[in-house]
């Protein structure tokens, strides 16, 4: 029978939603309180600086992203978790980037669609709460709406914000996912918090193809790869175009080369294993998927929000920083005749042609 509130020994209900939480996969736990006061001031100043870019989603709904009793009335406690997600199938990643003729998929995205997996897995551990102390206010979040996430399982204790702008866990690098569930209910706060380790390391900072962080803790998404690949819906400047290299949709760098990620663990969640395979594409082969092609092949995956005009863009890029070769000069005339139409996509493709020609 469930609990009544009057009952309720929320210490023992937080060691009861850690071992839910545990047996649904995801790999850590933490509550925090609501106060991200700090971290407004921060997002208003990143904000004022123009770097987010074509992505207004961050400048609407007002206040709510940093007061989380505006976006769900009284809540009072965020719980938030983390998923490890790197595939322990896939190629590696080093072996991807320095061979041109393959394609680089942020490793996220290479299995099935995060926001579904978390937010079912997030889902069953609330209806686990509730079968157990009855009705209570709720919410589930995903990446789905104005949530400082990062910030939020900084304060649960789930790791560091690092100069790259990810969470770091020092026990497990930064390869994983967050989420969240916003809740009226009083449960014990956390009580570790999790030093920043990142000293003087600049790794991240050096590696950035872009230089998208302009500082430490700070990063300009307009010049950011991720951004440039998946956020930006129209034509990607061309001073980043050649930096761009082979990496078709995301781009790992900052965490690939993180000192701190020596520590992650492959995934165990069957979902996120690679898929089709994408995580050493051919360029060509995957340039000449139509549009019911790529559909087919995105299905359930993170990858098709972008659209199959960004994903031949994308690539059209791409063969363009590729060696010379008369067969990629072949293959991006026949797209143009093919896409005789659409400007966006034939502005990139001969970019791509005249890099081609030009090279030697």
């Amino acid at each position: 029978m469930p609990e009544t509130p009057e009952n309720i020994d929320y210490d023992q209900l937080l060691q009861k939603i850690e071992t839910w939480s545990e047996q649904l996969g995801f790999q850590q736990l933490g509550v925090s309180d609501i106060d991200l006061s700090e971290h407004q001031r921060r997002l208003d100043d990143w904000l004022d600086a123009g770097f987010h870019g074509e992505m207004d989603y961050m400048t609407k709904h007002g206040s709510k992203r940093s007061h989380p009793e505006q976006l769900v009335e009284n809540t009072i406690r965020v719980i938030s978790v983390r998923m490890d997600y790197m595939p322990p199938d896939c190629e590696l990643s080093d072996a991807v980037l320095t061979n041109p003729e393959m394609g680089f998929i942020s490793r996220y995205a290479l299995g099935r669609d995060y926001h579904k997996v978390m937010r079912n897995r997030l889902q069953k551990l609330a209806d686990r709460i509730k079968a157990t102390i009855g009705e209570f206010g709720y919410r589930v979040f995903v990446d789905s709406a104005p949530v400082l996430e990062k910030a939020l399982a900084e304060k649960a204790g789930l790791g560091w914000i690092g100069k790259h702008s990810n969470l770091i866990n020092q026990k497990a690098g930064s390869w994983f996912f967050l989420g969240e569930i916003y809740t009226d209910l009083p449960l014990p706060l956390s009580d570790y918090h999790t030093e920043n380790h990142c000293g003087t390391c600049s790794a991240c900072i050096d590696i950035c193809p872009t230089r998208a962080i302009v500082a430490p803790y700070r990063v300009d998404a307009r010049r950011c790869i991720s951004y440039l690949t998946i956020e930006l819906h129209g034509s990607i400047p061309v001073e980043f175009r050649k930096d761009m290299g082979n990496r078709i949709y995301g781009c790992d760098d900052c965490q690939l080369c993180c000192p701190w990620n020596r520590f992650s663990q492959p995934t165990s969640e069957q979902d996120f294993f690679t898929r089709h395979p994408l995580d050493a594409p051919d360029l060509i082969a995957l340039f000449s998927w139509d549009k019911a092609t790529f559909l087919k092949n995105t299905e359930g995956s993170a990858i098709r929000r972008i659209g199959h005009q960004r994903w031949l863009r994308n690539i059209a890029v791409a063969l363009g920083n590729a060696p010379r070769s008369d067969k990629i000069i072949e293959v991006l005339q026949d797209k143009k005749r093919e896409f005789s139409r659409d400007e966006l996509l034939i502005e990139h493709i001969d970019w791509a042609v005249e890099k081609q020609v030009g090279s030697r």
